[in-house]
């Protein structure tokens, strides 16, 4: 299996983590989208999402999470043999992440001035690859007016407090769940909390922790309890511990600015 994929992508982290604790080997390819990696051509007549991550399997391509991750475990099942881990409770926690995305909320969080920055080299980038490849000229431009979209999204406080809502709900009943039972979905963790824990990662990168997680007790030694895995180590820790967790931001926008100055797109 091959996966191309981000540390910092959340949907990337999900897959990522299932894979980990399912012991399946892959191959590893880093596509940065934040210098416009996921906007080359190669990758486009591949995913024409351009969104991360893609897994590919011989000529099985799947670019949806939960296509990725049921698949996954599809592939689990018929090499270990036994039954499916998703159970109807499995599959509902999975979907309610699911439901919500992380775009608004996270851009919103990110100054304004980086934000800006980041999107214009992205819509750069996209131009000139279009001048590559005219024959995803329709692709790009669709991309194009997504980030425009985007930014006026971004521009409407309603949206923006509806995806903040949305993720205080799915917070608040993880929080009564965990009163409950040990982890999301039960007593074993199960591919519910795979894709769970990349959304505290995500608050955590975002410097949130106080507000969204210390404040639910049980959610806050859950997220302790969960960092002592080796799947977690392996895929969200090494990139969050200390200074790691500046270093690959660090390196982006440094490339960025050199990429910049020299309208190298």
């Amino acid at each position: 299996m091959q996966l191309y994929h981000h540390p910092y992508s959340l949907d990337s982290q999900k897959v990522r983590l299932v894979l980990e604790e399912k012991g399946i080997d892959y191959t590893s390819y880093h596509v940065n989208p934040l210098t416009g990696k996921h906007m080359d051509s190669s990758f486009f007549r591949m995913n024409p999402s351009s969104k991360l991550p893609v897994l590919q399997n011989g000529s099985h391509i799947i670019y949806q999470v939960m296509d990725i991750i049921q698949y996954i475990e599809r592939v689990t099942v018929s090499l270990n043999g036994g039954e499916s881990s998703i159970s109807n409770e499995v599959m509902l926690w999975m979907q309610q992440i699911e439901d919500w995305n992380p775009k608004i909320f996270t851009l919103s969080h990110i100054p304004d001035k980086y934000r800006l920055f980041v999107s214009k080299f992205v819509r750069r980038v996209a131009i000139a690859r279009m001048a590559d490849a005219p024959d995803l000229a329709s692709i790009y431009h669709a991309k194009l007016r997504e980030a425009y979209e985007t930014e006026d999204k971004l521009m409407d406080p309603d949206l923006v407090k509806q995806s903040e809502q949305k993720l205080n709900k799915l917070l608040d009943e993880a929080e009564t769940q965990l009163n409950e039972t040990k982890y999301i979905a039960g007593e074993d963790f199960t591919l519910a909390d795979s894709m769970f824990i990349p959304i505290l990662s995500r608050l955590t990168l975002l410097n949130l922790e106080k507000e969204y997680i210390i404040g639910r007790p049980r959610l806050a030694e859950y997220y302790d309890m969960v960092k002592h895995r080796s799947s977690y180590k392996i895929v969200i820790g090494r990139y969050f511990s200390g200074w790691r967790k500046y270093r690959t931001l660090l390196k982006t926008i440094c490339f960025l600015c050199i990429r910049s100055m020299f309208k190298k797109y």
